[in-house]
């Protein structure tokens, strides 16, 4: 079967990783899929133009609700959907993508949401017949470069320190747009790190929004303390993650964040914003720290340098979590088994 795949692919975000490994798995069971980019679209009709030509498409698939699943409304092959955590959780709110978003699911042959949390909510949200949405958690797979200094990366990023190797730094893996909020912990750290010069904080990825990007590195230049590192391939990342002291993520809204269990997998303790797609995947004090406010992250990050046990069994259950629920193999007979209600298999 030849099958469009749409998402959004700012490259070096999770919604990237995550379609090119969902390719990975159609291609592998022997069909054709071409992943676009769903920003290269103006309409639906742009789209139905595409499946149409020949030799033509014979099913879809998008990731997003509204940013592509919209653009699947005027085809005539079957199509899915994945949600991708914005769109339940910010876009329904505006009423004019509410009613597109439910005009898909209505639509579409399949929903797939990566948590119950977000299954819930789609129900509450939009019409929809719920035995069409099935959860399938994000399968994990974290990859360490060996050609990897520590040092290195942190001079860059702007760190100056005789005392690299007693830092404790908090790394925040972000792409820079909004709902990631990267600049909520800034002051407050700031203030933390100004009585302990060894604790920082490295702020991380993709330059996605120009306008919250100048922001960022303007407010940087000016907070001692917090550094903005240059976006690194996965691998290095995974690398800059297994020496860090903690994960961060301050988000104001998550589907469910790859970052958040990797680092799990890498064995590095979290500390996430108390939000349901982060809570989803995070249990506080059994597999990582919540926080709900810039001086809570703060007490919890101290708690987690002071208490060992603490540390290491949020490390330790954070580690059996993600290979429980988020195996590959899981993530890839899901797939494979949905694509083929595509075909008629």
């Amino acid at each position: 079967m030849k099958l469009l795949f749409l998402a959004c692919l700012s490259p070096k975000t999770g919604n990237h990783t995550t379609a090119e490994r969902i390719r990975s798995y159609i291609e592998s069971a022997g069909h054709t899929c071409e992943l676009r980019d769903a920003g290269e679209f103006q309409s639906p009709a742009d789209v139905a133009n595409l499946v149409s030509q020949n030799p033509p498409f014979e099913g879809a698939l998008a990731i997003h609700l509204f940013r592509a699943g919209r653009l699947l409304l005027d085809i005539q092959v079957p199509f899915g959907v994945i949600f991708g955590g914005t769109d339940i959780n910010e876009d329904v709110k505006v009423e004019q993508k509410r009613v597109v978003m439910e005009q898909v699911l209505l639509k579409a042959r399949f929903a797939v949401a990566f948590t119950d949390k977000l299954k819930e909510e789609a129900a509450l949200s939009l019409v929809s017949q719920n035995s069409k949405i099935y959860v399938q958690p994000q399968g994990i797979k974290t990859e360490v470069t060996e050609k990897f200094c520590w040092t290195e990366f942190l001079r860059s990023s702007g760190v100056e320190s005789e005392r690299v190797d007693e830092l404790r730094v908090f790394l925040l893996v972000c792409g820079l747009r909004r709902v990631k909020d990267p600049l909520y912990l800034v002051e407050v750290f700031s203030e933390w790190h100004c009585k302990d010069l060894l604790n920082i904080l490295v702020i991380i990825g993709p330059k996605i929004d120009p306008v919250l990007t100048a922001e960022v590195e303007a407010v940087i230049k000016r907070t001692a303390g917090v550094f903005l590192a240059q976006e690194r391939s996965q691998q290095e990342l995974h690398a800059a993650m297994e020496r860090c002291t903690a994960m961060v993520n301050s988000s104001v809204s998550e589907g469910m964040s790859a970052a958040i269990l990797e680092a799990m997998d890498l064995g590095v303790p979290v500390l996430a914003r108390d939000i349901p797609g982060n809570a989803a995947v995070v249990q506080h004090e059994a597999t990582g720290l919540l926080y709900s406010s810039p001086q809570e992250f703060v007490h919890q990050s101290q708690r987690l340098l002071s208490d060992r046990e603490l540390r290491e069994r949020v490390v330790r259950n954070g580690k059996c979590y993600v290979e429980e629920h988020h195996s590959l193999k899981q993530e890839k007979e899901t797939y494979q088994r949905l694509v083929d209600t595509l075909h008629g298999v």
